[in-house]
């Protein structure tokens, strides 16, 4: 494959601490190695959902439905949900973008969503109605619900799911960036629901006009609100895992973290009105977002590029198949070349430069001790790439 020279590894910020050196990485055979027919699979264990945990999913789901038919009727949620999934389309794409080269097991990210929208939904509601019972002095408090109760529930509900997906996909979520993803997403399930709620009582109290406000004020000036608190929480429960470390304390900061940016959200909207707020502290804080998340994605290529440059030294990849593996760059280069092949192969090369991205992460679970079966997937992932460099450069008709 022939690619532009390596334009450089982006400048060093931190380096996670190595427990160990992993397997020694073999050296590439001198002859091309015998290529099977058919690709090898990962392992599932640490990248699937528990299958009781879809029945949880479902049931919460089903609780979630309920208390919106039976508290609302049919029609005016049916409108809502049409009106509220067309934000959550957008952040969901926006999330799918950032996970597109090394893209998470499905089943996980439909979990995640899930979490959101039903389990944390229904048991917000649940808590809600259970202090209203309990403690009926509660409502009376200025501010008591939004400011204090809603952050602290909703954020700890939202960021239990972050650690339930990480239980279940110890080898699905490697980073920083995957944090984000699956914090992200959960986030934007509940901003979901919600949105539904807030738009189906828009519509039934004040008709189109108050729905239509509503739309505005959360659909489109405010669509990653949610996304961004729970991501906080995802953020450092990744950068964690990434170098090696026990989750929890991350977990503890990034839910406070969490819990802190939505008071401050729902303190100043209720009390300064909402467009103050908005210029002050959603913008700033979402280009601040933006910034991070393209800091991170320059910090894990990195890191990417390092850890398979050890397979360049070995003889399994060229410098210029690296770039194509960890470089914005490279993977232009590639993905223009392989579609210049017979029949235009851009799809395998695709499917190339994910299995790079896992081979990398891989071999870093194996550098930091996390992962006793982190070998399994590296020799898995090896021998997936050579079929699928040999699909690349197959000759027509073969």
């Amino acid at each position: 494959m022939t690619t532009p020279p390596h334009p450089g590894a982006p400048r060093r910020a931190f380096s996670p601490r190595m427990r160990n050196q992993g397997d020694p990485i073999s050296a590439a055979p001198a002859d091309e190695p015998h290529v099977p027919v058919s690709a090898p699979t990962l392992l599932r264990q640490g990248r699937s959902v528990w299958i009781w945990l879809w029945f949880v999913l479902g049931l919460a789901a089903l609780a979630t439905t309920g208390f919106f038919v039976t508290t609302y009727g049919a029609a005016g949620p049916a409108i809502a949900s049409l009106l509220a999934f067309l934000p959550f389309a957008g952040v969901v794409m926006c999330l799918m973008w950032l996970d597109r080269w090394e893209p998470e097991p499905r089943a996980m990210l439909v979990f995640a969503t899930g979490w959101g929208a039903f389990v944390a939904i229904i048991l917000t509601l649940a808590v809600g109605m259970f202090v209203q019972t309990a403690l009926p002095a509660t409502a009376t408090l200025a501010g008591f619900g939004s400011i204090v109760q809603a952050p602290i529930v909703e954020e700890v509900l939202k960021c239990a799911g972050i650690l339930v997906v990480l239980a279940m996909g110890k080898r699905a979520l490697d980073g920083a960036l995957d944090g984000i993803v699956y914090g992200g997403l959960i986030g934007a399930g509940f901003a979901f629901v919600e949105n539904i709620k807030y738009f189906v009582e828009a519509l039934l109290g004040g008709g189109v006009g108050d729905l239509t406000t509503a739309f505005f004020l959360r659909a489109v000036l405010s669509p990653f609100a949610h996304i961004m608190f729970t991501a906080a929480c995802g953020f450092a429960v990744g950068l964690a895992v990434r170098r090696g470390k026990n989750v929890l304390l991350p977990w503890l900061l990034g839910l406070l973290v969490a819990i802190v940016l939505h008071a401050i959200w729902n303190g100043s909207a209720r009390f300064a009105g909402f467009f103050l707020p908005y210029l002050l502290v959603q913008i700033p804080l979402f280009a601040v977002s933006v910034v991070a998340v393209v800091r991170i994605r320059v910090e894990e290529l990195r890191l990417r590029r390092e850890r398979l440059d050890e397979y360049v030294r070995a003889g399994w990849f060229t410098p210029q198949e690296a770039d194509i593996l960890s470089t914005r760059a490279g993977r232009k280069a590639g993905l223009a070349w392989a579609a210049t092949l017979p029949g235009d192969r851009r799809r395998i090369m695709k499917r190339f430069i994910h299995d790079g991205a896992r081979l990398a992460w891989a071999r870093q679970r194996a550098l930091t001790g996390r992962d006793p079966l982190a070998s399994v997937d590296e020799r898995t992932l090896l021998r997936r790439m050579l079929i699928t460099r040999s699909e690349l450069l197959a000759p027509v008709g073969v």
